[in-house]
């Protein structure tokens, strides 16, 4: 797959899962500074690994919640935590998940969630 094509599929799954206000958003807020970057994230984040086949959007959507959990980004995990309901993520899942990362990443990390 070129470039162009893993860019193109990268658009089409950040959409879906993030939204189109979210990624109209981003590419209307784009600057020379971070152009490349975005540009990045959307061909390797999300043309790459989130396209890949193998689990699914809502496992990925789990998955990534719980590593932000655990890294305490605050600002992705906000994100990604809309997001996951495009992905068929549920409210009780997002507590079980809670609770759990609570456990294994600790009470601040899970309670800053």
């Amino acid at each position: 797959m070129t470039d162009e094509e893993r860019l193109k599929q990268g658009f089409a799954m950040r959409r879906a899962v993030l939204g189109d206000a979210h990624v109209d958003r981003a590419e209307t807020n784009k600057a020379e500074l971070n152009a490349d970057f975005q540009n990045f994230i959307t061909r390797y984040a999300w043309g790459e690994v989130w396209s890949r086949e193998g689990i699914s959007r809502h496992d990925r959507s789990m998955i990534t919640i719980a590593m932000l959990i655990a890294l305490t980004r605050a600002d992705e995990l906000r994100m990604h935590f809309r997001a996951s309901f495009n992905n068929g993520v549920t409210e009780d899942e997002l507590k079980e998940l809670i609770f759990h990362s609570a456990l294994y990443c600790g009470l601040p990390a899970a309670n800053s969630a």
